[in-house]
């Protein structure tokens, strides 16, 4: 077996960092995946995720490298767990998993380390960024890649090139701390967006990416593997809208108090007046208007798909805060009353049997409708004014100064 190079060794030894390579059933490229990374480190752990080749043959001719043999095959998640709770107890902080199939280059394995080392956080989670346009990049990797970007951004906020490779930097010294649920390939998915809710800094890595069709073996299943994925990402799109996003928005209000919160994260957005008054609109109009349960998802929707301020949005969509409700109902049945003609609704100890009944359910819709719109302009209007008059005044105060 090759001997790693000294100083790559002393930096993996540094960094309490060890490579996990999980497999099965790739007999064909194993063996020079291996002999790769030992290159570079002989902190290696190998998780026979059950193969019926001749894998267990293949990695007796390593018998320096720490293995675990698994009785049958259950899936690349699970591999991967297991092969975390390995490389905790044997004392590492980080793990670079790479797959066996041949397709990553264990040359890259120093631009983990370098990353690692000039971060200035420890609580980092690199994911290699692959040439999507490369020549031999299959039509199907590309859609599900820019598929599974799309998702993670949404349920995130972060943005990344890639959230399918293989090729990663894991700190398994925080990720022991959260609970995982799926054990395929969608748990490569679940683990970089808990880690994201968790705290932990995701971030792309240039690698390099070979799909040789003659000798990869890929055990990704397209139609099977692809729901699973999607039930996936539809359990964390609702935590996401239900809990995190509301989570994060209460906990950055809560740190820096309202009017600090305001000041930063509102006014001084660098969107023109016009763009920040349509946000403000739009947040009045879903947060008032009778889509219960819906909200969150329609507000951030609606600013994605028209380019406005989220974070203007949604603030403003939370003027349905639970202590506000009464009154936003009762000032829809109260609208919706004056339209149909029906005075009864004005009664507010009524509201109840009123939303309950087909007809004082019909007067709450279009009575909250039209005043969620009305409010919407008016709020959008004043929002206007007054960001147009208070960039009129920072842009003399920098003028005069």
């Amino acid at each position: 077996m090759p001997n790693p190079i000294p100083y790559q060794q002393d930096t993996m030894d540094r960094l309490k960092c060890c490579v996990l390579v999980p497999t099965y059933n790739n007999a064909g490229t194993l063996k020079r995946v291996l002999d790769g990374v030992l290159a570079y480190t002989k902190n290696i752990i190998v998780v026979n995720d059950g193969a019926t080749d001749n894998t267990a043959e293949i990695l007796k001719g390593f018998p320096d490298i720490r293995q675990v043999h698994l009785k049958e095959n259950r899936g690349k998640g699970n591999a991967l767990k297991i092969g975390f709770g390995e490389a905790v107890a044997q004392g590492y902080d980080f793990v670079i998993t790479i797959d066996s199939d041949g397709q990553h280059f264990p040359d890259d394995i120093p631009v983990f380390l370098e990353a690692l080392e000039a971060e200035e956080t420890q609580n980092v989670l690199y994911i290699g960024s692959r040439n999507m346009q490369q020549a031999d990049v299959p039509g199907k990797s590309s859609f599900g890649n820019k598929f599974s970007n799309f998702w993670f951004w949404f349920e995130t906020g972060i943005w990344l090139t890639d959230t399918q490779c293989g090729f990663r930097l894991y700190p398994v010294h925080t990720l022991k701390s959260l609970t995982f649920i799926t054990p395929k390939f969608e748990f490569e998915i679940e683990v970089i967006v808990r880690a994201s809710w968790h705290g932990t800094l995701v971030k792309n890595l240039p690698v390099k990416i070979s799909y040789d069709e003659k000798e990869r073996v890929s055990h990704f299943r397209t139609v099977p593997d692809f729901t699973r994925i999607s039930i996936l990402n539809t359990f964390l799109v609702l935590i996401a809208l239900f809990y995190i996003k509301p989570r994060d928005f209460f906990r950055r209000v809560k740190k820096k108090g309202v009017k600090k919160f305001l000041t930063e994260d509102i006014l001084s957005s660098q969107d023109p007046p016009k763009k920040k008054a349509a946000s403000i609109a739009l947040g009045l109009f879903v947060g008032l208007s009778p889509f219960w349960g819906f909200q969150t998802l329609l507000v951030l929707g609606g600013a994605f798909l028209l380019k406005l301020n989220k974070p203007i949005a949604f603030a403003f969509s939370n003027v349905s805060l639970p202590p506000f409700i009464p009154f936003i109902v009762y000032g829809g049945l109260q609208v919706g009353g004056w339209i149909l003609g029906e005075a009864h609704f004005l009664a507010f100890e009524n509201i109840a049997d009123n939303i309950l009944a087909l007809s004082g359910l019909k007067a709450y819709v279009i009575g909250s409708l039209v005043l969620a719109a009305a409010l919407a302009v008016v709020g959008g209007l004043i929002g206007y004014f007054a960001l147009t008059q208070m960039a009129k005044r920072k842009k003399m105060s920098l003028d005069n100064g």
